[in-house]
């Protein structure tokens, strides 16, 4: 039963209105008194030669993590690291927690200035692994060559609009980033999405422009892949095995702003969306706490009140005010204790609903018995989970209050934790 491709992909139907244009301020966030990174695994300060406590940081400074690997991080500001600890993330993922005591004054580091013999790629290898707005960014390099890059100057949840706003005031960084893609990606087809309304201004680029209205989950790479390019992307597949590669805006202007200043970016720009639906776009430090934002913004939360990392339909729940702004929060979403959903464990009632919604016409009644069951070696192979394009809808439409996006995002966790042991144990 299972399904190649995405040739079947519907549109669900769930439009949204388009946020206003009007070009608005954005709220920059003081320094914070103290910051945090989180790096996946548990290698950091491992041995003499990583981070340890105590060590004395430069803004923008490239931080090895240990001896026995190139991973790295780099300090989002001046000061000393304070901590190093375990922690537990998102579906079980094992982190560390790095911490920071922050000074009031930075004082950059020099040697990403210092490499400009280098070459592009090396530099980025080097010195950019991650940017704001796209972690990982250097992965990409790992699937040259490439025959389109998009560039997501619009955003694919609703009520966020980062993407939208670093186009209208970053658009000179966002061109100068893409003269550094062409030296990176050589002379592939760039596409730039941005919202209806600002196609004229996005065509000062230089590049390729869709101006897209908003319906969702017509935004997501996947259904990008589908509807610009007319490709279908095997399950479990991903964008850039087919040739396509995605970028964030704020990335791009990012990339640009280094390679101009010499200097590594250090924030990141976000949406924080309030209880009533409102929101506003602020600049803050990455590393920090998100408690801090809301307080220069003076919004209150209460008890049972929810935050949210990310918009409404595929934001992640976290459960303290001291977790750090990283470098893909795109949004941060303050959700009144009256309005969160109820979520139970009642068994599906087969009504059909998530079926209907979902683009990828998945059996999607099928699907969530045997997670709920664990069955997730089944889930693949009988009932498509690989097809899913993370979009929510189901979740969304459940009369029965099932979580029905998360049991998948778990599943395909675990799926994927089978598989690296099974080849670990052969």
């Amino acid at each position: 039963m299972i399904k190649s491709s995405f040739f079947s992909l519907t549109k669900p139907g769930l439009a949204y209105p388009a946020l206003k244009l009007d070009r608005e301020d954005v709220v920059e966030i003081p320094l914070p008194a103290k910051a945090q990174l989180f790096l996946k695994g548990s290698s950091a300060g491992s041995n003499g030669r990583g981070i340890r406590v105590g060590d004395k940081v430069k803004t923008g400074q490239r931080l090895m993590v240990s001896g026995d690997s190139d991973e790295y991080l780099i300090s989002p500001v001046t000061g000393s690291i304070s901590s190093i600890s375990p922690l537990t993330g998102y579906l079980g993922q094992t982190l560390t927690v790095v911490a920071f005591d922050v000074e009031k004054t930075d004082v950059w580091d020099d040697e990403f200035g210092a490499s400009k013999a280098m070459s592009p790629s090396q530099r980025v290898r080097g010195f950019l692994s991650s940017l704001p707005g796209q972690e990982g960014f250097s992965s990409l390099l790992e699937f040259l060559p490439l025959e389109a890059l998009v560039i997501y100057g619009i955003d694919k949840d609703f009520l966020v609009s980062t993407g939208r706003c670093v186009v209208q005031t970053r658009l000179e960084e966002i061109k100068q980033g893409i003269e550094v893609l062409k030296k990176l990606f050589g002379q592939c087809r760039m596409v730039l999405l941005v919202p209806s309304g600002l196609g004229l201004q996005a065509e000062r680029t230089g590049v390729e422009v869709r101006a897209l209205s908003p319906a969702y989950p017509e935004l997501l790479p996947k259904a990008i892949m589908n509807r610009v390019f007319g490709k279908a992307v095997p399950a479990g597949s991903r964008c850039e095995e087919m040739g396509v590669g995605f970028l964030s805006a704020e990335a791009v202007a990012g990339l640009g702003s280094a390679f101009q200043s010499g200097r590594i970016p250090v924030h990141k720009t976000l949406t924080v969306i309030k209880k009533d639906g409102s929101s506003v776009n602020v600049r803050a430090r990455i590393g920090t706490p998100v408690q801090e934002i809301l307080d220069a913004l003076h919004i209150e939360t209460g008890t049972g009140d929810g935050l949210i990392f990310g918009g409404p339909m595929t934001g992640r729940s976290v459960y303290s005010g001291q977790t750090p702004v990283l470098a893909d929060t795109d949004a941060v979403m303050i959700q009144d204790a009256r309005d969160e959903p109820l979520f139970s464990d009642t068994h599906c009632v087969n009504c059909g609903e998530c079926v209907r919604v979902c683009p990828a016409s998945m059996p999607v009644n099928m699907l969530i018995r045997v997670l709920e069951n664990k069955m997730y070696e089944e889930a693949v192979q009988a009932y498509d989970l690989l097809s899913c394009i993370e979009c929510g809808l189901c979740s969304f439409v459940c009369i029965a209050q099932i979580p029905i996006f998360h049991y998948i995002m778990l599943g395909k966790y675990e799926y994927e934790r089978m598989i690296k042991a099974e080849g670990s144990n052969a």
